[in-house]
């Protein structure tokens, strides 16, 4: 369906994905700092809280395509657009971002090895 005839509940949706998938990048980098600064114990709690909002908002974002598939109409407009790029950069951040999380620790180990030489 194309239309852009939405209703408070689906807009409130909407923002619902956008604001847990803006929660999931800002944790994700938070975690990356902290990894970056050696506190791989924080960064671990970031990142848990990180998937903790994607899976918030893969929730709602699953609502929204069972309700399509079951022949409600969901309408598409651009602010339900940004929200499933949205969604879609955080998980990717996300993921990416936990195996610079990996490759840190790495370095960081191999550091303090160089250092005890």
């Amino acid at each position: 369906m194309c239309t852009t005839d939405m209703t408070d509940e689906l807009e409130e949706k909407i923002f619902t994905i956008i604001s847990y998938a803006g929660e999931c990048r800002g944790l994700a980098y938070e975690a990356l700092e902290a990894a970056q600064n050696g506190d791989f114990d924080g960064a671990e709690v970031k990142m848990k809280e990180a998937e903790s909002s994607v899976f918030k908002a893969h929730h709602v974002q699953t609502d929204l395509i069972q309700k399509e598939a079951a022949g409600e109409g969901v309408p598409i407009s651009m602010v339900f657009v940004h929200a499933q790029d949205h969604l879609m950069t955080a998980i990717s951040e996300k993921e990416l971002i936990k195996k610079m999380i990996k490759m840190q620790e790495t370095i960081f180990n191999l550091s303090k090895k160089l250092e005890n030489i």
